[in-house]
């Protein structure tokens, strides 16, 4: 399986430079320390406050007329960010400065992140998947952030991929540790969420392209 490297702490030219070398190389990047721990400790405390008053709900699958919920494929709570918070507003800043960075280096025509919080209790899972189908939802980039804290290599909830659609056997597991930033190919890289011993923390997001016609509206607002 895939190592990753040693990975320079925070924001900054440096990672996304790296970040992009592995999609191409590998069509995924993982970049542990990514986020600050003070902000994924603020993210944490928002997904758990939020989920105390009720804000989450069962994960499905599917756009529009095609969404339903399938607790077969996945089993996850989400909720989705909109900025209204000032940990949001940093979150959804630096996807705006990767967003810019990937697209000046490899056109890509990134228009827009959508991203939920996600929380996975003990044994839940997502089955291994595509975050889109060539031509079918407008995802081009996928994104996951880790919110977790002091995670243990025997809690699992490891994250699966594997380097091609046709491939058999995985490239590499990533376990959810807290500030650990996962960016893949959305048509290109499929994954699994293996279930884990404890509830488990993460943001997930897609960058999109812009689908907008005159009458249909693409990224939904």
């Amino acid at each position: 399986m895939h190592k990753t490297v040693d990975w320079p702490e925070g924001f900054g030219a440096d990672l996304h430079e790296y970040l992009i070398q592995e999609l191409v190389a590998r069509g995924y990047c993982v970049a542990p320390g990514y986020c600050p721990p003070s902000l994924v400790r603020q993210l944490r405390d928002e997904a758990q406050a939020r989920d105390g008053l009720g804000e989450f709900r069962l994960a499905g699958i599917g756009r529009r007329q095609e969404f339903q919920k399938d607790t077969r494929i996945r089993s996850d709570r989400t909720c989705w960010l909109k900025g209204g918070s000032q940990a949001q507003a940093q979150w959804f800043e630096a996807m705006e400065q990767l967003r810019l960075e990937v697209n000046r280096a490899l056109f890509m025509g990134l228009f827009e992140l959508e991203s939920h919080f996600a929380i996975y209790g003990p044994g839940d899972y997502y089955q291994r998947h595509l975050d889109a189908f060539a031509g079918n939802n407008g995802r081009l980039l996928s994104v996951v952030l880790y919110l977790n804290e002091d995670w243990q290599s025997e809690w699992d909830g490891r994250l699966r991929i594997w380097n091609s659609p046709d491939a058999k056997l995985a490239d590499t597991e990533v376990e959810p540790h807290g500030g650990t930033l996962v960016a893949f190919l959305s048509e290109k890289i499929p994954h699994e969420v293996l279930a884990a011993t404890r509830e488990r923390y993460s943001i997930a997001g897609w960058f999109r392209c812009n689908n907008t016609t005159a009458d249909w509206l693409d990224p939904p607002r």
